[in-house]
């Protein structure tokens, strides 16, 4: 590496642990509002919301690097998690699977979004792809973890997790119009 090329790599440096730990705290700031839904134990959050923004956002390595800071954090024993939970009890709660997925879930709404053509309405359909597609991850891990939590069959499991689809759908929503006005307002985001 050249001398004229080091600062550009530490400013790059600098900017993507800004990135990721901005992110961590959205996806922790999202975590506050708590609401109890049935007797399975796995309330309605904004959780989901900020990893799927901060993966369509920042982009697969940033955005799964940024969700695991927080997963870090949040059993390293700081309440960042839903309902103020932190440390390591959280394994013991049926919402883990959810938790241990987002990670994933963040790397898949980058991976997808960040892909292809930079025409908006190419990247348009890739965001709604994106967080389909990562939702669908979070479910795909978190409902069979739920099952084994609660003591229930995978049939009753995702019974009880389609109460939690059309607040998914509704943020998936929202993810899709916050991340195309912060595509467009900062077009650098987006890396191909």
């Amino acid at each position: 590496m050249t001398d004229d090329a080091t600062p550009a790599a530490r400013h790059a440096a600098a900017t993507d642990i800004a990135l990721v730990g901005t992110g961590a705290a959205l996806v922790a700031v999202c975590s506050l509002l708590a609401i109890p839904v049935g007797s399975a134990g796995v309330p309605i959050t904004l959780q989901t919301f900020g990893v799927l923004l901060v993966g369509a956002v920042l982009g697969a390595r940033r955005g799964a690097f940024a969700v695991l800071l927080y997963l870090l954090v949040g059993f390293a024993g700081l309440p960042v998690f839903a309902e103020g939970v932190g440390g390591l009890a959280t394994f013991g709660r049926p919402s883990i699977g959810y938790l241990l997925a987002f990670p994933i879930a963040a790397w898949v709404a980058g991976a997808v979004t960040h892909r292809g053509s930079r025409r908006w309405t190419a990247h348009l359909v890739r965001l709604v792809l994106a967080v389909t597609a990562a939702t669908l991850v979070v479910y795909a891990i978190g409902v069979p973890v739920l099952a084994l939590r609660i003591g229930v069959g995978l049939p009753e499991a995702l019974a009880i997790n389609a109460a939690y689809v059309p607040f998914d759908a509704i943020k998936a929503v929202v993810v899709v119009i916050v991340a195309g006005a912060v595509h467009r307002a900062y077009p650098d985001l987006v890396r191909s």
